[in-house]
């Protein structure tokens, strides 16, 4: 129900003009760039995305859209620049995105995860799901707790846990020594064995593919995607982000300009994180803060707009706009929110 408030919200604003309006209104003021910020590729409307996208901004590679920003020029197409990034760099980005990309002649840049991409893990996010899943032990005991995997919320509860652990894991060492533990724990084989293949990593030759097809272009997102914030040694966060780019830069031959925080938020990027991003001479980073980026934004806590492919596009159009933020800001008219919380 909640979904369907929320698309019926966005059809009155785009019907009704004000969609349009926010376009008209953020182009008449001083240059931006709108960086829309996507994981997955697959399973969703992405393609009605981009052609709405196409329609109604500029849209650009990143290193160029950046550049034009920095230097404060119009463009002769008075459209708002915007920029199409994904997170990660999951098959689907490949096998959908690419085919997208080459299709309408619009260029994607995916952040990637190089570590990944090299042992063809599956990413650390996906494995609390998956262990609960596929283990056929009926008790196991994590931390201090007995988890009953005969009932459905007890395996819940034990998803939750280990992705906890996983998430404020101090080092990567740390976060892959409980992973080894947990899958014997519960008697679940490595991640090669059973890997699903829509949510593997990209594999090196599909990086190559995609970069050749001149639509597609990358950027950082560490080597192995631990929350940097957490991590208690600012040597290995230090590692983390210049390793990351030193690796993709002898792979893809040539400079790796951009970086994309973890997860994103403010709480995930301390001082000493930024300071390391600069040290490692990349000249922009994003964040998932949400927001658009002008000449006087920080290089280094550039803002992104969240994007779903699962969004219905009139969801798209509000966000690109700036309306859903602006709403999401007043915290919706009284009316609406009661309706919403009504409706959950």
């Amino acid at each position: 129900m909640r979904k369907r408030v929320m698309i019926l919200i966005a059809a009155c604003l785009y019907y009704t003009g004000c969609v349009a309006i926010a376009r008209w209104w953020r182009r008449r003021g001083k240059p931006c760039v709108v960086v829309l910020n996507y994981h997955r590729a697959a399973s969703g409307y992405l393609r009605e995305h981009m052609l709405y996208l196409q329609r109604y901004y500029h849209v650009m590679h990143l290193d160029e859209a950046l550049d034009g920003c920095a230097r404060s020029s119009r463009q002769k197409d008075r459209r708002t620049v915007l920029v199409i990034t994904f997170d990660d760099g999951y098959y689907d980005n490949y096998t959908h995105g690419l085919t997208l990309a080459r299709d309408l002649e619009m260029p994607i840049t995916i952040f990637l995860v190089p570590g990944y991409i090299e042992s063809s893990d599956r990413f650390w996010w996906f494995e609390g799901r998956y262990l609960v899943e596929h283990t056929e032990v009926e008790k196991v005991v994590l931390g201090e707790k007995v988890y009953h995997l005969q009932q459905s919320e007890e395996r819940k509860d034990l998803e939750l846990a280990i992705d906890q652990r996983l998430r404020y894991a101090a080092t990567v060492a740390e976060r892959q020594t409980f992973l080894v533990q947990v899958r014997e724990m519960l008697g679940v084989p490595g991640p090669v064995m059973h890997r699903v293949e829509a949510e593997r990593p990209l594999t090196w030759d599909e990086v190559a593919e995609m970069q050749e097809s001149g639509w597609v272009s990358f950027g950082a997102h560490t080597m192995h995607h631990p929350i940097l914030s957490y991590l208690t040694d600012h040597e290995e966060v230090r590692r983390e982000v210049q390793e990351c780019r030193a690796v993709l830069e002898q792979r893809l031959r040539h400079s790796v300009r951009t970086f994309a925080y973890p997860v994103g938020q403010q709480q995930h990027i301390g001082e000493h994180v930024l300071q390391a991003v600069q040290q490692a001479g990349y000249t922009w980073a994003f964040t998932t803060v949400s927001g658009i980026n002008t000449p006087q934004s920080d290089h280094y806590l550039m803002r992104r707009v969240e994007a779903d492919v699962t969004q219905h596009p009139f969801v798209l159009a509000a966000e690109a706009a700036g309306l859903w933020s602006f709403f999401a800001r007043l915290r919706w008219l009284p009316v609406v929110r009661a309706y919403l919380t009504r409706h959950a």
